[in-house]
């Protein structure tokens, strides 16, 4: 049954949502996830926001050591790509926020801001 709802999932929103991924279940996908694609070897905490037209790429086989991890209260904002370095892995921190259109190919500390391509930090605040 859940294979047939992420392809009806993935026809209607024209998204890819690896079934490998390590995805909280208080995650909000924006716009139902609209174009929207998330490799294998990604982990996402709890209360993440990502907006459409999202990228999380790993740039490793699927189920290698090397993973992207967003931790708790992180928001990607629309069209953003985050990919890690090939065959590295790549962190968002808590409460990290990435804007529109970013392209992020190297850490975010906790509680930073960043914008642009290749993204930086433009804020930073501290996180509980």
């Amino acid at each position: 049954m859940a294979k047939r709802v992420k392809q009806l999932n993935s026809f209607l929103y024209h998204n890819s949502l690896a079934a490998g991924g390590d995805v909280s279940s208080d995650v909000y996908l924006g716009h139902h996830g609209l174009g929207t694609v998330i490799h294998d070897n990604v982990t996402i905490g709890r209360r993440v926001r990502i907006w459409q037209n999202v990228t999380l790429s790993v740039r490793a086989p699927a189920g290698s050591a090397h993973r992207i991890i967003i931790e708790d209260d992180v928001m990607i904002g629309a069209n953003a790509v985050v990919i890690t370095p090939h065959e590295e892995s790549l962190r968002i921190g808590k409460g990290a926020r990435v804007g529109a259109g970013a392209v992020v190919t190297r850490d975010v500390p906790a509680g930073a801001t960043v914008v642009g391509v290749p993204a930086q930090a433009v804020r930073h605040e501290a996180t509980p």
